[in-house]
């Protein structure tokens, strides 16, 4: 994170008292920021830290101008208080790339850019640019810094590991499951009044014969259910995208915005065909008699829980069913 901090101090004029409410205001500011941020202060201090760094070679060079006077002793008293240093001081310069303040036959150097101590090896120029004024008598100055970012690493995110309930559309582990969940229940033909304890030995059931997802986050997408029709739609659609991002023009956007619609209209048909016949399959293997281990039928599960619907067992999966 990089700070950057404008300020004016009062003038050479002006009273004690207002000079140093402006340097208890700019205190506060730089303490407000946290030490593991950058910060840079780019200010017209109406100071002079003057030629030369004897005992202040922690906070500043030796490269200012001319001698130094009260206000600039508070700028570098303010740099020691903030651990900072006054970057325009470090480079050698012709003095026409130090002097910041022309004025009649006077020239001097007011204007500083200061930052962290720690981050001075990042700046790599300092300098004022000649011919460019930013307002009458003042000069622009200029700082290069070079910042490396480093890219965090994406943490891997563990999500909630679900039994692979999709694999029931698969006949064989269809019956598979069918046969291991009976045994679980001790051959029973009628399921048990605890539905609690039932829904535990469906649970470990699809565990051990349909497995669990990894746990990793993968694509959020739900694709298993698309058709033919679906993934053409698709494709077509990506390729007015395409050519929309190419040319701009109303006509290709009327295109894509089309074939966007158009997609929506056959996965939500797809879906649902899809949805429909994984129930009824499941309701036709156990013969399309009542509830009952017996007549085979399948749980619905919703998520990881396994429920009952309308007096019959069945898969049904839905948009958040099974995943």
């Amino acid at each position: 994170m990089l700070n950057v901090v404008s300020g004016y101090a009062p003038q050479v004029g002006c009273e004690l008292e207002e000079k140093e409410r402006f340097w208890s205001e700019l205190d506060e500011v730089i303490e407000s920021i946290p030490t593991s941020e950058r910060v840079v202060i780019g200010s017209d201090f109406n100071g002079h830290v003057g030629e030369g760094n004897t005992g202040d070679e922690d906070v500043m060079g030796k490269f200012g101008v001319k001698e130094r006077n009260i206000e600039g002793q508070m700028v570098v008293d303010f740099a020691k208080r903030m651990d900072m240093v006054v970057v325009n001081t470090y480079l050698q310069k012709r003095e026409e790339h130090r002097v910041t303040y022309k004025s009649g036959g006077r020239s001097t150097q007011v204007d500083y850019i200061l930052c962290r101590r720690a981050n001075l090896k990042e700046i790599s120029d300092c300098k004022v640019v000649v011919g460019e004024s930013v307002a009458r008598q003042h000069r622009m100055v200029v700082c290069r810094m070079t910042l490396m970012v480093c890219k965090k690493k994406r943490s891997k995110i563990e999500i909630e590991k679900k039994n692979k309930w999709w694999k029931l559309k698969k006949e064989e582990c269809c019956e598979d499951f069918r046969q291991k969940l009976r045994q679980a229940l001790g051959g029973q033909v009628v399921l048990p009044d605890d539905w609690e304890t039932t829904a535990e030995v469906i649970r470990v059931t699809g565990r051990k014969v349909l497995g669990v997802s990894s746990g990793r986050r993968k694509e959020d997408k739900d694709t298993w259910w698309w058709n033919e029709e679906v993934q053409d739609s698709i494709q077509r659609k990506r390729l007015a995208k395409k050519k929309w991002d190419m040319d701009r023009t109303e006509e290709n956007r009327q295109e894509y915005k089309e074939l966007q619609r158009r997609v929506k209209r056959e996965v939500s048909k797809a879906k649902q065909e899809a949805y429909d016949e994984l129930y009824t399959r499941g309701v036709q293997s156990g013969g399309g008699t009542a509830s009952g281990i017996g007549s085979e039928p399948l749980p619905v599960c919703y998520g990881d829980e396994p429920v009952v619907r309308g007096g019959q067992t069945g898969v049904s999966l839905h948009n958040d069913v099974c995943e």
